[in-house]
């Protein structure tokens, strides 16, 4: 019986089966919904908590006067905080995402548990505003509900007594088609310096959180980074149409599709992304393929469970109608891939069931960033005394190693990449994150490693765009980074500022 896996599946005619998928998937799931809730945890008052960056209780009001009502707002946005919007309420969503989690790390998972998880995070990516707009929450979410029909309604067990239905399995690989086909197509067509392979020349320098191995791979010799781009397009063009493929080649697609993603992620920091990628991919492989791979035990449990497996009627009926669903849903998704004006990162219905999707359409030849800095001079010119404060994870200190923070997401830094590429005008909520610096407010703070005023607050506060780029490695200061200074991003403002606190009022974020 210890081989029974394997040999089932070299068996001529005999169909794979995918109980260890099914296993594999879930786990996988569950870390990265644990880190996701975990990120919510810790940042999701001081960004759209009552007093936050972008109160959400503001954004529902704006949200319901637009559509006519608060049910109408649901109904477009279907979310628990329509109901309760409180920051009590955000942080015990939060929280209880975060153990139901857990939950299902530990091995245990069925259709009502996951079917939780779902809705709950939904709730946030539909009021998370620009926090919550990456591509990877709809991604998350679309993965999520699939996994909801991969297990029976209420058996917890790791291995219960019904096999995975196969139409789910299939819609992970179209999943898995869509997200890859559709990040290599929105490159081919978005930016020259990807048909002519030199995009990799500045990707690892521009991208939004540089890793602890970014510099080096951004200092590689131009020839391998020429074949780095053959591989993104081996991994995003070829490889996506073998995932449907019989067996051999399913697999051979799984493998480079997954080792793709791996680069990726030990190349930077991509919150979450890359490690929710590989969730469908995992689709690729049948029992015979993990049973090479795991532990032993394991395995025994996965043919236990496929020799005393009876079927589900309702449960592969259902299966079909979310089957048929999808493909409905599909329609749009597919055209908008295949269209010229191919947008990414899109979703086309309420519940972000089927999603478009894509990264790095562009890739900028320098990286800008957005510093702010306070001081307590009273003139606050050039020569005040002007103390940075430190992002947890942008570059600032020159002589400080980039940090390993993916899978976790640093939603602050994220947004202030984007943010050095345009001026303050479009990201009106800098001038509420400089207002509560203005007050040490607490909440805003934390999103920072540290404040230059622990005790008082700044008097004035600025933000200075600079121009970063990786010092080589071996220089005798020790360095990571050097820049220079482009311009004023934001002139320097006080509580005394009438213009500041006039649009503040506007805004609905301070009283």
């Amino acid at each position: 019986m210890d081989n029974e896996l394997t040999e089932a599946s070299r068996l001529p005619g005999a169909p794979p089966t995918y109980w260890l998928t099914r296993f594999v998937i879930l786990r996988l799931l569950g870390v990265i919904y644990s880190i996701a809730f975990l990120v919510a945890i810790n940042q999701i008052v001081p960004l759209i908590g009552a007093k936050g960056l972008l109160p959400v209780a503001v954004y529902l009001q704006q949200v319901s006067v637009a559509l006519g009502s608060d049910a109408a707002g649901f109904v477009r946005l279907p979310s628990l905080f329509w109901l309760w919007r409180s920051d009590a309420a955000l942080v015990t969503v939060a929280w209880i995402g975060f153990i139901l989690s857990l939950v299902v790390v530990a091995g245990f998972a069925n259709a009502l548990l996951l079917g939780v998880l779902w809705f709950l995070y939904m709730s946030f990516v539909h009021v998370g505003q620009e926090w919550y707009g990456y591509g990877w929450e709809f991604l998350l979410t679309e993965t999520g509900f699939l996994a909801i029909f991969l297990c029976p309604l209420l058996d917890l067990r790791p291995f219960p007594k019904r096999e995975p239905p196969m139409p789910i399995i299939v819609l992970f690989r179209w999943l898995i088609f869509r997200i890859m086909l559709g990040a290599g197509l929105i490159k081919i067509r978005g930016d020259k310096i990807w048909r002519d392979t030199t995009a990799l020349y500045y990707h690892f320098e521009t991208q939004p959180i540089p890793g602890p191995l970014s510099r080096w791979f951004h200092f590689l010799p131009h020839s391998a980074l020429k074949l780095g781009v053959w591989f993104n397009h081996l991994a995003e063009l070829v490889a996506p149409w073998f995932v449907f493929w019989p067996r051999l080649a399913r697999h051979v697609a799984g493998v480079v599709i997954v080792l793709f993603q791996i680069s990726i992620i030990l190349s930077g920091n991509l919150s979450f992304l890359n490690w929710l990628t590989i969730v469908p991919a995992l689709a690729c492989f049948d029992d015979g393929f993990w049973a090479k791979l795991l532990p032993r035990k394991l395995v025994r449990k996965a043919e236990l469970a496929a020799a005393n497996a009876t079927a589900s009627k309702p449960m592969q009926t259902i299966a079909w109608v979310v089957t048929v669903i999808i493909a409905l849903l599909s329609f749009r998704p597919a055209v908008n891939m295949l269209s010229s004006e191919q947008v990414m990162n899109t979703s086309f219905d309420p519940l972000n069931l089927v999603n478009t999707y894509g990264a790095f359409g562009t890739v900028g030849k320098e990286r800008l960033n957005v510093i702010f800095e306070g001081t307590m001079d009273t003139i606050p010119d050039d020569s005040a005394d002007w103390k940075p404060y430190i992002y947890k994870g942008l570059p600032v200190a020159l002589d400080k190693r980039p940090p390993q923070v993916a899978p976790y997401q640093l939603r602050l830094d994220w947004q202030m990449w984007f943010a050095a590429m345009f001026s303050h005008n479009e990201y009106p909520w800098t001038l509420n994150l400089v207002w509560k610096l203005l007050h040490n407010d607490p909440g805003v703070v934390s999103l920072f490693a540290s404040t230059p005023f622990p005790h008082m607050p700044p008097r004035y506060i600025r933000a200075v765009l600079y121009r970063y780029r990786f010092a080589k490695p071996g220089n005798p200061q020790g360095l990571w980074w050097t820049r220079e200074r482009v311009r004023i991003w934001l002139p320097p403002l006080s509580t005394n500022d009438l213009q500041l606190t006039g649009f503040l009022k506007t805004a609905g974020w301070i009283p």
